[in-house]
């Protein structure tokens, strides 16, 4: 089983940026720790501050692995071209938060992807990306 987990903008500062909110783990040392959970599921990883970028790794995931997980931060609320993504692929893709994304802003509570999902999981801190692993095994 082939996984990927594409982060959006400004998650390669997780440990750093607002650990209230996120956390002090950076995400490469999580996903380290995914890897050795999920040794059945080849695991691989992408991030990007640049949303054409995110879309381009969407396309390439999107026909040949059997899931991704998507985190698409700040452009959950704003990239309708992610969702069109999302809906033109047939890898199923699940959406991930760290936070609550209701519990925080209103702007934060509209999501582009969600439509196009397999489902939603959000506001478990990292364990959301385990939980996503899960649903796909």
């Amino acid at each position: 089983m082939k996984i990927c987990i594409i982060n959006g903008p400004n998650l390669n500062l997780l440990g750093k940026r607002e650990p209230q909110v996120y956390g002090y783990q950076t995400f490469e040392d999580y996903f380290n720790l995914l890897k050795e959970k999920f040794p059945q599921v080849e695991l691989s990883y992408y991030q990007s501050n640049i949303e054409g970028e995110l879309i381009g790794k969407i396309q390439e995931f999107g026909f040949s692995y059997d899931g991704i997980i998507l985190n698409a931060g700040a452009y959950t609320h704003t990239s309708i071209g992610i969702g069109d993504a999302i809906k033109a692929i047939t890898t199923p893709v699940v959406e991930v938060h760290i936070s609550n994304t209701f519990s925080r802003e209103s702007f934060r509570h509209q999501s582009y992807i969600s439509g196009n999902a397999k489902g939603v999981i959000l506001g478990f801190g990292m364990k959301s990306y385990e939980l996503a692993v899960v649903s796909f095994l």
